[in-house]
């Protein structure tokens, strides 16, 4: 089983931190998009495992409670931590949508 701060290296990081790009702004915009995808496939992984999870444990096939009550926490933190760092780029877009040029 892995330690339950498993969470913030596996989803932290791509989410917080960009991979490094130089050169120019498209190449930029590509790893943005990358790390978004990256981050997206992350959570929907949380969440399809803690699925998987509860449909053995209602099935009885062998799977422990505690086991189960840790991966839906996980895909839950996992969601509200994405959903808190698309709040803070919408917030950063609008606010570099109201600069005056």
């Amino acid at each position: 089983m892995p330690p339950i701060n498993g969470l913030g290296s596996s989803v932290g990081p791509a989410l917080i931190r960009p991979p490094e790009v130089a050169g120019e702004p498209g190449a930029r915009a590509l790893a943005f998009r990358d790390a978004l995808s990256e981050a997206i496939g992350q959570v929907e992984g949380f969440r399809l495992e803690a699925d998987a999870k509860v449909g053995k444990f209602l099935a009885g096939e062998g799977e422990d409670l505690h086991t189960v009550a840790l991966a839906t926490q996980r895909a839950e933190l996992a969601f509200e931590l994405f959903l808190q760092v698309r709040n803070k780029v919408v917030s950063a877009y609008q606010e570099v949508m109201r600069m005056q040029v």
